[in-house]
């Protein structure tokens, strides 16, 4: 059995001194070009692999960024993941990825493993908000940004989308078009975003004198195909839908497929969260664009001023991102190509 390679092999083959090889691998200080080539030569040549861990203790940086998700097969969130991991890599940081399945007690336990393999900061979408027991004094002097809900504790960083208005906008769009029977079509309420959309869809039909009808348990095509036919054969069918997100989109379209409806002619649709085949359903998808690579990017971005400053806030940042209404065909405007309103 051969003995890993050490950081002194390294050096007696380059040649050089450990000093030289640390330097090569840290990239801290520069050295000439023969020199750094003859080093990782020699690392190719030996296998050799440094050993992070005594590393972290070194230089009390681990050169890595956690990111904890409920789940990545819905679009929106591994959009956000990619923004995430980009901004990381431009860093020349690596990134360990996590998924809580809106579990409370799952995101706990990742966010400790986290800690314990030396992070230097962690960014999360948290699992449902009133019961995440993530809180700022948790983390200790590791930064933590949330992003796309918030945390009940006010010290830490989140950044949020206008979830509100732009449910609210929205349904004043379909009420604009002549719509009186709007159904909000959803995940669970106690999702923070869900609820803030419901809330702002309840709001515009209150003003215009309309009555909600909300459902919240899209969680399944199965599930939502059932209460999609039970709305559409009721005393007083809606008009049009309105769904909550990426994946009750796509249960609701699949539902309204297999049933024969025609939009807009037999019903209008509309969606929160904008996906790629949007542009492509028959008719092409009107929606409320949120700007998931964006809120990725600031939140990475917000996290690495963090770390290199070193500082954690009393108070935490709070950033909202505007959304976009995009105008396509299925609510029943007649554009050609989509109308973005901003």
């Amino acid at each position: 059995m051969h003995s890993k390679p050490t950081m002194s092999d390294v050096a007696r083959l380059a040649g050089v001194g450990t000093m030289t090889v640390s330097r090569v691998l840290n990239g801290t200080v520069r050295v000439s070009e023969e020199t750094a080539r003859r080093v990782q030569k020699a690392i190719e040549q030996l296998k050799y692999r440094p050993n992070q861990l005594a590393r972290v203790f070194r230089s009390q940086r681990s050169q890595t960024i956690g990111l904890i998700i409920p789940y990545l097969y819905d679009p929106f969130f591994a959009n956000c993941a990619h923004a995430v991991t980009t901004v990381a890599k431009d860093r020349g940081f690596s990134v360990i990825i996590t998924t809580t399945n809106e579990d409370p007690d799952t995101e706990y336990v990742q966010a400790e493993q986290m800690l314990q393999r030396h992070v230097d900061g962690l960014v999360v979408i948290p699992a449902h908000r009133r019961q995440s027991r993530l809180t700022r004094s948790m983390f200790g002097r590791t930064p933590v940004v949330a992003f796309d809900r918030p945390v009940s504790d006010p010290a830490m960083d989140v950044v949020l989308v206008q979830n509100t208005a732009g449910s609210r906008r929205m349904t004043e769009h379909l009420i604009e078009h002549g719509h009186k029977r709007i159904s909000f079509m959803g995940l669970s309420r106690r999702l923070f975003t869900i609820n803030a959309r419901f809330l702002g869809y309840r709001r515009a039909m209150q003003d215009a004198g309309l009555e909600d009808d909300a459902y919240f348990g899209c969680d399944s095509q199965d599930d939502t195909l059932q209460m999609v036919q039970q709305k559409l054969r009721g005393p007083n069918p809606p008009t049009a839908f309105f769904t909550s997100n990426t994946l009750a989109s796509r249960y609701v379209l699949g539902a309204l497929v297999s049933l024969g409806v025609k939009m807009p002619h037999d019903l209008a649709l509309v969606a929160f969260d904008d996906f790629d085949l949007a542009d492509m359903t028959s008719p092409p998808l009107t929606v409320v664009r949120q700007p998931a690579q964006e809120m990725g990017r600031v939140a990475a971005s917000l996290l690495f001023e963090r770390i290199a400053r070193g500082e954690l806030p009393q108070t935490g940042n709070r950033i909202v991102l505007p959304v976009e209404i995009v105008l396509r065909r299925s609510c029943g405007c007649k554009h050609r190509t989509p109308v973005v309103i901003h």
